[in-house]
Order: C-alpha cells, then sequence, then structure tokens
C-alpha cells in the first residue's frame, strides 16, 4: 500500500531500474543488473507491460514461453479462458484491461516464486477483477510463493494480504501483519461529561456534547483509559482493514507507527 511512489520500488526490484544506493535481494538472491538468474523466479505485473504491438497476444504468449522452462501452456490456455482475454486480437487494439490481462497470463503461466504487481486490478471489471483475485489466492495457497502487491484498490489487500506495507514519499510508514492491524484498530464511541481524558493511540476523535466517536490504532488501551475515566454505553468494533489503511495514510500512521 502506497500513497506515491510504489513503482520505482517495484521497478528497482524487478531489474528494470538501477539504485541510486543500498542493494537488494530476492529470494535470498544478490538482485544485480548485470546478473539474470535470479530473475528466473520472479515476474513483475504492470499497466505498463511491453508487448510486440503488431502481434496477436497469443503469439506473443508462445514468443515469450520459449524463454522460461517451467512455461505451461496448459496453464496459459487455462487462464486466457478464465480471464476472458482476447488474445486473438493484435495487441496494439486491446483495451487497458486486456492488455493488463495478458500481462498476468504472461507472469502466471511459469508459476514464478516472486510476483511483483503494480495496481494488477486496475482497469478490469468487477467479474474478471474477482477472477484474477482468485487465481493469486490459488497461487499463495501453495504455500511457497509470494507476492509484492502495490494497489489503491483497499478492497483487494483484505482478501490476499499477510502483511502490509505503507509507503508515503518514497519513506515507510508502517509494516505490520495484517491480523495485528485488525486487532489494533478500531472505532469507539461512548458517552463522557467534561473534558476528555489523555487517550493513547487516537488517530481521528470527533465529539458533539457528552457523546464522543473515535479511530483508535490501541483499542485495548483505549478502552481501558476509558473505563478509567468513567466512560459510559462505551460501543467498539474492528476498523475493517480498508479504513485503517487510509486512516495510515491520511497522517495517522505515525501514531502507528510509535506503537510498531
Amino acid at each position: 500500500m502506497s500513497s506515491r511512489s510504489h513503482a520505482p520500488t517495484l521497478r528497482c526490484m524487478g531489474g528494470m531500474s538501477c539504485l541510486d544506493a543500498g542493494s537488494i535481494e530476492i529470494l535470498g538472491t544478490d538482485a544485480a543488473p548485470d546478473a539474470s538468474d535470479w530473475r528466473q523466479d520472479l515476474a513483475f505485473v504492470s499497466d505498463e507491460a511491453v508487448f510486440y504491438e503488431n502481434w496477436t497476444g497469443r503469439k506473443n504468449l508462445d514468443f515469450i514461453g520459449q524463454f522460461f522452462g517451467d512455461w505451461s501452456a496448459a496453464r496459459a490456455k487455462e487462464l486466457v479462458a478464465r480471464f476472458a482475454c482476447p488474445v486473438d486480437q493484435k495487441v496494439k487494439t486491446l483495451s487497458k484491461g486486456n492488455r493488463v490481462k495478458l500481462a498476468l497470463i504472461a507472469a502466471l503461466a511459469r508459476s514464478p516464486r516472486l510476483l511483483l504487481l503494480d495496481e494488477p486490478t486496475a482497469g478490469l471489471d468487477p467479474v474478471v477483477r474477482s477472477e484474477v483475485l482468485d487465481v493469486l489466492w490459488e497461487l499463495l495457497e501453495t504455500g511457497d510463493r509470494t507476492i509484492f502487491y502495490s494497489t489503491h484498490i483497499l478492497g483487494d489487500i483484505d482478501r490476499l494480504a499477510d502483511e502490509l506495507v505503507f509507503l508515503h514519499d518514497g519513506q515507510i510508514v508502517q509494516r505490520s501483519p495484517k491480523d495485528e492491524l485488525i486487532a489494533a484498530w478500531g472505532q469507539i464511541s461512548f458517552q463522557l461529561e467534561g473534558d476528555l481524558p489523555a487517550l493513547e493511540g487516537i488517530a481521528e476523535c470527533a465529539s458533539e456534547g457528552s457523546q464522543h466517536r473515535l479511530i483508535s490504532c490501541a483499542r485495548e488501551q483505549t478502552l481501558a483509559n476509558l473505563h478509567a475515566a468513567g466512560a459510559q454505553n462505551i460501543q467498539q468494533s474492528p476498523l475493517p482493514i480498508d479504513e485503517v489503511a487510509v486512516s495510515i495514510l491520511k497522517g495517522a500512521g505515525h501514531v502507528a507507527h510509535r506503537q510498531g
């Protein structure tokens, strides 16, 4: 998850851009730009995938398959059907969504150990988007595959992610297991006369008279503080992961960062 500037990170990980400083390891191997062995276990998908424009999608897939020993023509055929991808059209006539489908097929047909995805469901209709997420989930179910997934479509992360990393201006705001975020963040409403006591981990707060509503990134601690202060009619619920993401990227992340 990022508010901006995630593409350079992915391009460096995929070997398409050089680092200004530091180094990258892919599956335990130094991802040196002048080496190629580490690329065999990696695939990168974005809406900027490069194909031979005057070839059909099918011809492009056949061509790509020659370069990978683990390429599965049967898998490619299955994915073409599941994604309803018009592979008999020339690539230059394909919509943005169909180009993304073609790129996903080219990546998934060789079952990479690491799959880098940059906004993979952008431009897809809801039915195909759901099918793509199903396929990605099936890939993760094998237990020996990793997906590095960058997206602004917050509904995708709840279904697929085990761990979330939030980036802003190229810097990590927070990195946490998804389940820990769900456990920590919550929405709390309560009644309390007078001034609010000092509360830990508050990301947002709205009050009207003695009625208060807040979002906390330290839900259990906040509840303990409220009980100690004598708050009444306390109601609380987990915050959906997409709302957690919004709160972090809106600026509440500095609170959560201290928590982590």
